[in-house]
């Protein structure tokens, strides 16, 4: 099986506990998930079987979507509801302009501080571990540019801020909740996370981990299945010939002369490659010489 499954994780759960009862449930060994959700979060966890396991980069590259709450006037050191609280701050008495006006300061492209707890390495060493292990010395914080596409609020109650935030690869929502409470100065953390969208998959086109096991078991889990290339759509194809199949497949450059269709223009770097029965290959890179544009195998998912 070489296809993508979208489960909505549930809170308490790992994303590794995900990847390992979809092994389970579909008795195969190759199983990969496409960017970690902590055990507090629950969403869209997009998760790829077989060869399909080659694209889990390139949902992780996509953007995503969350629904958040905000507690302000509570800091803590993970940045969540599960650290130790570290600072408490009894007035949290904004008006929404002084709301909205910290999480103006979110908007667009920043330099993001991650939080130490998190699973980004030093030296090969995930920094969580780090500080865990009393080696916190050993790490030297620095920003990260991440672009936050949207960030509206959805409500304001009390010291509780619910907002929806779209936003690139790499982006921290710990961190936004921490940024905007020590822009207000109260502190705050982040209570509660939802992602609702990965790229192309949303709360929409999800399925429970009960619900494929159930599908499993009747038959019914094909329509809940989606081709290596659905996630692709984003790139162009060209469709190659039959006397050029092989050769590709085999490592080899062809260029444009053997090329059925094409939709790329000179801009794109990568395409969807299809053989004549519009059975998609994989991924081909492009390369343009001599006013002539050839393509290579970039990632192989026929053999």
């Amino acid at each position: 099986m070489n296809k993508i499954v979208n489960i909505i994780k549930p809170t308490g759960m790992t994303s590794h506990d995900v990847v390992s009862a979809v092994r389970r449930i579909l008795n195969t060994k190759k199983v990969g998930h496409t960017g970690t959700l902590d055990p507090d979060a629950s969403g869209v966890l997009p998760i790829c079987i077989g060869k399909a396991t080659k694209v889990s980069e390139l949902i992780l590259n996509k953007d995503k979507g969350y629904i958040c709450e905000l507690t302000l006037g509570i800091t803590t050191d993970t940045y969540d509801s599960s650290g130790e609280i570290i600072e408490m701050v009894d007035n949290v008495d904004f008006t929404k302009e002084e709301i909205e006006n910290a999480f103006d300061t979110q908007r667009g492209h920043i330099d993001q501080l991650p939080p130490i707890y998190s699973a980004l390495k030093v030296n090969g060493k995930r920094m969580c571990d780090l500080v865990r292990s009393g080696r916190a010395d050993e790490i030297n914080l620095k920003t990260r540019p991440v672009n936050i596409k949207e960030l509206d609020i959805l409500s304001i109650k009390e010291n509780k801020i619910m907002f929806y935030v779209k936003c690139s690869k790499g982006t921290y929502v710990r961190s936004i909740c921490f940024d905007i409470g020590k822009e207000l100065g109260c502190g705050g953390h982040m209570s509660f996370l939802l992602r609702t969208s990965s790229g192309k998959f949303d709360l929409d086109n999800g399925i429970t981990i009960e619900e494929l096991e159930e599908y499993k078991n009747n038959n019914t889990l094909d329509k809940y299945l989606y081709d290596i290339d659905y996630v692709l759509s984003n790139f162009k194809h060209i469709v190659i010939h039959p006397n050029a199949e092989k050769y590709y497949i085999n490592g080899g450059i062809i260029d444009e002369r053997r090329f059925l269709e094409k939709t790329f223009d000179k801009n794109d770097e990568f395409v969807r490659v299809y053989n004549e029965q519009k059975e998609f290959i994989g991924v081909g890179k492009l390369s343009k010489k001599d006013n002539t544009i050839s393509v290579k195998s970039d990632k192989l998912f026929i053999v």
